[in-house]
């Protein structure tokens, strides 16, 4: 299993994220259809159409195992647990101070 704080980066794009919560489906974790890898490991692949959504810098993303990465270089590839995109983390809106 992959260990928090964990740097990983795309084959196929800029993407690069940082596991922010471990779990078990992050074996799994893709990035514009292509298994992610160590940061500076070799890169090979094409980005695929159907996973070309883009990441957005300093956004959190999740599954439903509530494994939760966060996007430290946006690129062009979508993230996913294998061929199921992970869902943008709503950001909580702060109580109002009157």
């Amino acid at each position: 299993m992959i260990k928090n704080g964990t740097r990983l980066a795309s084959q196929v794009c800029d993407t690069q994220v940082i596991i922010v919560r471990s779990a078990e489906s992050l074996d799994d974790l893709r990035c514009g259809g292509a298994a992610m890898v160590g940061i500076g490991a070799p890169r090979s692949g094409e980005l695929d159409p159907a996973f070309a959504d883009g990441t957005v810098m300093g956004k959190r993303y999740t599954d439903d195992t509530g494994a939760e990465v966060l996007v430290t270089k946006p690129g062009a590839g979508t993230l996913s647990i294998g061929p199921t995109p992970l869902q943008l983390k709503e950001v909580k809106p702060l109580p109002a101070s009157d």
